[in-house]
């Protein structure tokens, strides 16, 4: 009898399945035959899953409100493939550098429905957003200002910049402390103390339109009432036609606690906007990770299986394609592909120069064995944008997969890629 999608976690792309040899199937390509087709590690992405999350925030949104639109946090995931079915699916974009701006247009978003962010953005990186047409740009400090003001005084057309300026509520999320954002002493945005000043000073600017305000209070976020807590806090600031509320739900990374549903979160964010702030506003929203961790897995190649205090099976990646584990130790699951289920708790090891180069501290595998293709889901979020060159490893491939189609979206880096900006 063949296996189902009940057996595998909820961190898993929709539509995956074992098949009736327990064989993993993603998007209708089994996952040993693509790890022979494009080698490992690589990144896997389902396509549909990327669409059906799109649309169900679009969907979970115009459900609350007629005034609306939803952002990728690009950053998340920045690949133009990605970029593109998400602009396809009416998704608008939110970048937080010059290069995510560019890969943004790339992808075939309207520059209209662009924003820029970012706590340090660049005079040059700011040119570029004029130039571009640029919509808005989120407002982050007062050296910012005055940087803007001249950027936009300087080079024709001199109308007006549109801009949200970005506060900090003092509220935070439960959430490692790498990735919270709302909590008083942040890196990010105005306090609350200092916002009333920096209103009135963007408002008496000729050179900057401020349209609203913006605030984040922190990613993979499980609880929605931070959520109502940090709208509640910015009620004093004024009345203003748009809010961008950032993003911040949670995923599923293990087969643990299931997150808020899409519906649940955007309910208890417009809700709270319509009884604190008032109806008629325009609410923005940032779901990242939540749009593309879940779309795709990682497949990589057992290179040994070593036992002394623990067992540790080493494969061919690690911290050059997934660093969060290491960088604030989140928790993974893995499986080997064509033999789900444990047996044997292992440490699973990456192969780089590092005692912590370890992506799941605590896998259940079954007999590993040198050979077998290891899976590991939900890393479309950070895995590839994360990426580096430690040791000297060529950063993995995307590739899509869509009704039992595969495609290579980003192709593997080659020992020539390594040193093509060498002098």
């Amino acid at each position: 009898m063949a296996a189902t999608r009940t057996q595998l976690s909820q961190a898993y792309p929709l539509g995956s399945r074992l098949d009736a040899d327990g064989r993993l199937q993603l998007g209708g390509c089994d996952a040993v035959e693509l790890a022979r087709e494009f080698g490992t590690p690589a990144y896997i992405v389902v396509e549909e899953d990327l669409r059906e999350r799109a649309r169900a925030f679009v969907d979970a949104f115009r459900a609350r409100t007629s005034d609306f639109d939803v952002l990728f946090a690009s950053k998340a995931f920045p690949c133009t493939a990605v970029l593109r079915v998400l602009a396809e699916e009416g998704i608008a974009c939110d970048v937080a550098s010059g290069g995510e701006l560019a890969l943004a247009l790339r992808g075939g978003f309207d520059p209209e429905r662009i924003y820029l962010h970012g706590n340090a953005k660049s005079e040059d990186e700011l040119r570029l957003a004029r130039a571009s047409g640029v919509g808005h740009v989120v407002l982050d400090n007062a050296d910012e200002i005055e940087r803007l003001e001249a950027v936009v005084t300087s080079s024709p057309p001199t109308t007006p910049q549109r801009v949200l300026l970005r506060v900090t509520p003092d509220v935070r999320g439960e959430t490692h402390a790498a990735i919270s954002t709302g909590q008083a002493d942040s890196k990010f945005g105005f306090s609350m103390a200092g916002a009333p000043a920096a209103i009135e000073r963007v408002r008496g600017s000729a050179a900057l339109e401020l349209v609203g305000l913006h605030l984040h209070i922190g990613s993979q976020i499980f609880e929605l009432d931070p959520f109502r807590r940090a709208i509640e806090a910015i009620a004093p600031l004024g009345d203003f036609g748009v809010v961008n509320l950032g993003g911040g739900l949670g995923v599923a990374y293990t087969a643990g606690p299931e997150p808020p549903r899409i519906a649940d979160y955007v309910a208890a964010k417009v809700d709270t906007v319509e009884r604190v702030l008032g109806s008629g506003k325009r609410i923005l929203d940032e779901p990242g990770r939540a749009l593309v961790a879940n779309s795709t897995v990682t497949l990589y190649t057992v290179q040994s299986v070593k036992r002394n205090v623990s067992t540790w099976v080493a494969v061919d990646g690690g911290m050059s394609d997934n660093l969060r584990p290491m960088l604030y130790g989140s928790v993974y699951e893995a499986q080997i592909a064509d033999r789900f289920g444990g047996g044997t708790p292992a440490r699973l090891a990456g192969k780089h120069c590092e005692s912590g180069d370890v992506i799941v501290c605590e896998a259940e595998l079954a007999d590993p064995r040198v050979g077998d293709v290891i899976v590991t889901p939900a890393t479309g979020a950070y895995g590839h944008a994360m990426a580096n060159n430690y040791n000297g490893v060529p950063r993995p491939p995307v590739v899509f997969v869509h009704d039992g189609d595969a495609r290579v979206v980003v192709r593997r880096e080659t020992y020539e890629d390594l040193f093509a900006r060498d002098a």
